[in-house]
């Protein structure tokens, strides 16, 4: 494993992070034991990950995680998330005590918003967060979906290390806008769906195999059943970006996944990748990504082959809605 700070802190992290939503279980990611999903935890910190990313809006995930490092806090670096609901100066003290509760500790390393809210002034926000970290509740202040205008107006008003939003092969529209203020403002980016919800292990070899749960995005067609979007999505050309990652990952003889891992975490501005993980397993298939450095060359080739997608995503970055909900 290889370590970074988080820009402008002391708090060092592991560059893959376990990203702990599959251990709410759910309509979205199926059925999950929670002794599976510590004993997950526990093989992410024998393999040396130690940053941990959950939410206050995932079930149980907290709770779960509370759990899993109740005897090894002082190995891992946790970030969770506050809901666009709780960003009052009155609602946040309170969201913040219960993600303390749920996972057993008395301080959080990383409190992101989780995404924006347009009808509390953001001012009040950072003003709240900012006095969290008075405390010594939380170490430092993230976020996650902010676009350009919602991040050039928190950073009016408050100091934030990380920005956390969706980056993979199959989902570069932060490249345009919004990588470039991140890189500008010093501001760490922490790559979730950096395999694109499993697309980019191989796992699907054709777009009816997708489970409706990780049917939702974009990607694919508004008639898939749980989508809220209604674009047509990009199926084709996702699948004949598969195929030709596939042949040159063969070529490399590396998996899908380690490359795809790789290409990102070697993107500008990276600091942390967020990968998901359900089993003890799960967790030890990423690790080979660490090692891994692509050659310029195959940087841009990769890049060149997953281009159709970007340019039919377009400007908007929100994964799942066609009227953005990242400003």
């Amino acid at each position: 494993m290889t370590y970074t700070k988080l820009p402008g802190t002391d708090i060092d992290v592991s560059v893959l992070a376990l990203g702990c939503w599959p251990f709410a279980g759910g309509n979205v990611w199926g059925a999950q034991d929670d002794d599976v999903s510590i004993a997950t935890v526990h093989a992410a910190l024998d393999a040396g990950i130690t940053f941990f990313d959950t939410a206050e809006g995932y079930g149980n995930s907290e709770r779960v995680l509370g759990r899993g490092l109740k005897e090894n806090r002082n190995k891992a670096v946790i970030a969770t998330k506050v809901g666009g609901g709780h960003l009052s100066a009155d609602d946040l003290p309170k969201a913040c005590e219960q993600s303390l509760k749920n996972l057993q500790t008395d301080y959080i390393d990383l409190y992101q918003i989780h995404w924006p809210n347009h009808n509390i002034p953001i001012a009040e926000t950072a003003g709240a967060l900012s006095r969290l970290r008075d405390q010594g509740k939380i170490r430092a202040i993230g976020v996650c979906n902010f676009a350009c205008g919602d991040l050039g107006d928190l950073l009016a008003v408050a100091e934030i290390v990380t920005n956390q939003l969706p980056y993979s092969l199959l989902w570069r529209v932060i490249e345009r806008e919004i990588q470039p203020m991140c890189l500008e403002n010093e501001i760490g980016i922490i790559c979730y769906s950096p395999l694109m919800q499993g697309l980019l292990t191989g796992r699907y070899a054709s777009v009816d195999e997708v489970p409706d749960g990780l049917a939702r995005t974009r990607l694919y067609s508004h008639d898939r059943p749980m989508a809220r979007h209604g674009e047509i999505g990009c199926e084709t050309e996702v699948f004949n970006a598969l195929a030709k990652i596939r042949s040159v990952a063969a070529e490399a003889g590396v998996t899908m996944a380690e490359m795809a891992l790789a290409w990102v975490r070697q993107q500008p501005g990276v600091t942390s990748l967020l990968v998901g993980a359900r089993t003890p397993e799960e967790v030890r298939w990423n690790l080979p990504s660490v090692a891994l450095t692509l050659s310029n060359d195959l940087l841009k080739r990769l890049s060149e082959i997953a281009e159709g997608v970007k340019n039919k995503l377009g400007n908007n970055p929100d994964m799942w809605m066609s009227e953005s909900r990242m400003r």
